[in-house]
């Protein structure tokens, strides 16, 4: 089974991607740090709850449709 943080994302770079935001922009809109952004996506970093809503909200989705998408790509 592949590494959750992984996962998540891979789950975060198609989304962003998908909408045509890059990783800079993305980290702007979330108000985190781009090289922060940059761990998460490698699955190198395991962001807290907030920076999760944070991420969502700058993807314009749901929470939940992050972690419906995490938990197809985990089955």
């Amino acid at each position: 089974m592949p590494d959750a943080t992984r996962i998540l994302g891979r789950v975060i770079r198609r989304l962003r991607t998908e909408r045509g935001i890059s990783q800079e922009g993305l980290a702007a809109i979330s108000g985190i740090d781009r090289t922060f952004m940059g761990e998460i996506e490698r699955g190198g970093a395991n962001p807290s709850f907030d920076v999760l809503q944070r991420i969502a909200s700058g993807l314009s989705v749901q929470l939940s449709e992050v972690i419906r998408q995490y938990e197809s790509e985990n089955e």
